[in-house]
């Protein structure tokens, strides 16, 4: 059975910029200017993460992660909830999924 990680990303105003940040995945803090933009960081970072945290093992098969975004303006919240990509440890391949 596969483990889907789970990654909160808020809009910090003042930065301008989405900041990742997850419970699932050790260490992790990462920030982008668009989801896109963070999107691809996280490809990248969660996958390192999780084999240098000794979470998962090199070769242990495809993992995903799920990205919750959170934007507040005015006292309004707006959730969204993306997918990310499908990632193998210990390979070069990954392939990224638009959700």
């Amino acid at each position: 059975m596969r483990r889907v990680y789970h990654v909160q990303a808020r809009w910090d105003s003042e930065g301008g910029v989405w900041v990742a940040e997850s419970e699932d995945v050790p260490c992790l803090v990462a920030e982008a200017e668009s989801p896109n933009a963070l999107a691809k960081k996280l490809c990248i970072l969660i996958p390192e993460l999780l084999e240098m945290n000794g979470v998962l093992e090199s070769g242990s098969g495809p993992v995903e992660f799920v990205v919750r975004y959170e934007y507040e303006q005015n006292g309004v919240v707006a959730l969204v909830r993306g997918t990310g990509c499908y990632f193998r440890i210990g390979k070069e391949e990954t392939v990224v999924g638009a959700g």
